[in-house]
């Protein structure tokens, strides 16, 4: 990559806030920079929100820079208040290390961590053996409890209630700061822009006990055009782990954006250049669904690997009749069809209820293409459910061993967008 990353960042859309921008810019156009992105044990799985930080620590490395992926053992018993209006539930020790395990496993697909380049530390090593008091005395006492306050983290939560152990959050995420400072020389934190007000206080704290200067950037904090919170679905989050998500609806996330979101996610979520990305946001009409097709096959390449997003993309594309250019499989791919629906979310239904015959609306329902059997019948009567591209003309026709094809299943249908096959069980 030519150029400097931090405009590289810039222009892909990745910047919120900036402590410095003169001094960020020079120092990540100059020798390589140590710099660290937190991600708390809060769950088993990281989401496509959190590929927000992970691009970026991606571009970053790309140009030459050191990455440390700091997981939050010890920050997550606190439980971080930023973007919450209620606390965060309480987990116990065990659960937070296999949580951070699983989400260690996770960051090293996409920053490959070599222990030079890319380093990953759990901040439970420094926090948990720390004594309070001590703590208090050499770290608390160089904090404002005014200046706190006034964080937008904490105002938040201070109309329904702030604990006091929230309230140490932002002493320990500084501490963090200063410890990676100490120890790899880290120069640069980056996070969420909700995070603006912890960072800030890890920059001050660095200024003051080490006289050292360190500096903050901030990400912005990601909603899809139709004001969803990136990441999360009607049906649940999007998870980076396949055994949560597999490749195909992760797949079928990124390809059922918002015609509003592609130039936005191509930036984001892909590695491709800046000039094919262009391209593609040129795209009008109906040529907006090839730049769909490939921010999904790219974005799933980089959770999933290239494979994975060969086998999501030649199995949403028999499963909705697509042929042609632009991303889309070569016929060679399509006649695979029957290997490529074994990635299609699937429901085996025991044969013998196939042979009575299953009612449409309770099969659908089932499967979870439609809420509920009384949606299902008006999908029926406006002509939007389909069993095998055949459209569904009445809610008596009864689905059974008749719809199966060669390969023993049958693909149900709701609208142009949701997918599900049907085997026998």
């Amino acid at each position: 990559m030519s150029g400097n990353v931090y405009d590289e960042l810039k222009e892909r859309g990745f910047l919120a806030q900036v402590s410095d921008e003169e001094a960020v810019r020079e120092m990540l156009g100059g020798e390589p920079v140590t710099f660290y992105v937190g991600f708390d044990s809060t769950a088993v799985s990281l989401h496509a929100g959190s590929l927000v930080p992970i691009m970026a620590m991606v571009h970053l490395r790309r140009a030459g820079h050191r990455a440390i992926a700091v997981v939050g053992g010890g920050t997550t018993l606190v439980g971080d208040p930023s973007g919450k209006t209620e606390m965060r539930q309480m987990l116990d020790e065990a659960t937070i290390r296999a949580q951070g395990q699983a989400i260690h496993f996770q960051l090293a697909r996409y920053l490959h961590f070599d222990g030079k380049s890319a380093i990953a530390v759990d901040n439970a090593d420094w926090l948990l053996p720390l004594n309070y008091i001590a703590f208090l005395r050499d770290i608390g006492r160089h904090f404002s409890v005014n200046r706190m306050l006034a964080a937008e983290a904490y105002k938040l939560r201070l109309e329904k209630g702030l604990s006091f152990i929230e309230f140490n959050y932002q002493l320990l995420q500084a501490y963090d700061y200063l410890t990676l400072f100490r120890q790899f020389g880290c120069t640069l934190q980056m996070g969420g822009d909700d995070q603006w007000g912890n960072i800030l206080a890890g920059v001050d704290l660095i200024r003051r006990v080490e006289g050292g200067a360190a500096q903050a950037l901030t990400f912005p904090l990601l909603t899809t055009a139709s004001g969803a919170k990136m990441g999360k679905t009607a049906q649940g989050a999007i998870w980076l782990d396949a055994s949560l998500c597999n490749s195909y609806d992760f797949y079928q996330y990124w390809v059922n954006c918002d015609d509003r979101d592609v130039g936005r996610f191509l930036r984001i979520f892909t590695l491709l250049p800046l000039d094919e990305i262009r391209r593609l946001e040129g795209l009008k009409d109906s040529g907006i669904n090839e730049a769909k097709r490939v921010l999904a096959f790219e974005a799933t390449k980089i959770t999933h690997g290239e494979k994975a997003a060969e086998e999501a993309r030649a199995a949403s594309a028999a499963a909705f009749g697509i042929r042609g250019a632009g991303g889309i499989p070569s016929e060679e791919a399509l006649g695979q069809a029957t290997v490529s629906k074994a990635h299609l979310p699937t429901t085996a239904v025991p044969r013998a209820r196939l042979e009575a015959g299953i009612p449409p609306a309770e099969l659908f329902t089932e499967v979870g293409l439609t809420p509920s059997r009384r949606e299902a019948k008006r999908l029926v009567e406006q002509g939007g459910l389909y069993i095998n591209d055949e459209r569904l003309d009445s809610a008596e026709r009864l689905i059974g061993l008749k719809d199966l094809g060669p390969d023993g299943g049958l693909l149900l249908k709701a609208g142009k967008k949701k997918v599900h096959r049907v085997v026998a069980g």
